[in-house]
């Protein structure tokens, strides 16, 4: 029986790279379509990836969270109208799509975990290219279901965890935000709940990360304690640091709704830990 192919846009980045690896684990006919030979905002690159296979995971995205402040149309461009675009060449051709988007669609403000169908507000231009785009997605009628992430980090690519490690070896005097929530979140642990639902195919928009929440300060704390790096470690305001976009004080999702699909989610603990391990 022949593989099933499944079209991997942003397939080199940090979550594209742990996918593509899991998805051949898994027994799929994985293609792998990114910068520089691929560009998601050319549409005939975009229709021809969407031709070379049944179903179609797009981790394309802007993420410059900052840059997007002043390099908004390019971020409309990935975030949203690529996206759009996507939806109706999907649409098209009856592929089944996977689209990712992230916790900054909300501001943050409310005071307890967000649920799927939380009116979204975000309050900075990443996160309006993203809910943008989820919109456009939408509004394509394909067979479509969004996963939206927080928090994550992985071997492939810059992200919160090894950003810190590199500033602790130059600076042992650190500040950190205790006043962000959240649930830091594994790729590789993203990677083998898409490769179940690639079997599935719900649709719909689903919220995954890891189990538990915590500060960005108490998750620096925890991954110092696990390295043994003598860092003086002091805890700060989101206010106190002066950058291009707001972020979000709550990130905290309620993943009730992908658990129901019998899906278990570990701790955030436990895939850190592994993580911290292998680097």
């Amino acid at each position: 029986m022949a593989k099933e192919a499944v079209a991997i846009l942003g397939g080199k980045g940090m979550l594209g790279t742990d996918l593509a690896k899991t998805c051949e684990q898994q027994g799929f006919d994985v293609k792998v379509f990114d910068l520089p030979e691929f560009d998601i905002t050319n549409s005939q690159q975009l229709k021809e990836a969407v031709n070379a296979a049944q179903t179609i995971v797009n981790c394309a995205a802007y993420t410059d969270v900052d840059g997007a402040e002043t390099e908004t149309e390019l971020a409309y461009q990935v975030n949203a109208t690529a996206v759009g675009r996507l939806g109706a060449l999907a649409k098209e051709a009856d592929v089944w799509l996977m689209h990712i988007s992230t916790d900054f669609v909300f501001d943050g403000r409310l005071n307890r975990p967000y649920v799927e169908n939380d009116p979204p507000n975000p309050i900075n231009e990443y996160g309006k290219t993203k809910l943008a785009g989820e919109q456009l997605l939408s509004q394509s009628g394909c067979l479509q279901c969004v996963i939206r992430l927080e928090w994550t980090y992985g071997y492939a690519g810059n992200n919160f965890v090894t950003k810190l490690i590199q500033r602790a070896k130059a600076d042992k005097t650190l500040k950190v935000v205790d006043d962000q929530v959240g649930s830091p979140t594994a790729t590789t642990e993203v990677a083998k709940v898409i490769c179940k639902l690639l079997r599935k195919r719900p649709q719909g928009i689903f919220h995954f990360a890891s189990a538990g929440y915590v500060s960005r300060y108490q998750m620096a704390r925890f991954i110092f304690d696990k390295l043994s790096m003598d860092v003086n470690l002091l805890p700060c305001k989101t206010s106190d640091y002066v950058s291009a976009a707001a972020r979000p004080l709550n990130s905290r999702f309620d993943c009730s709704k992908i658990k129901a699909l019998d899906e278990p989610i570990e701790v955030w603990q436990v895939p850190l830990e592994r993580f911290l391990r292998q680097i």
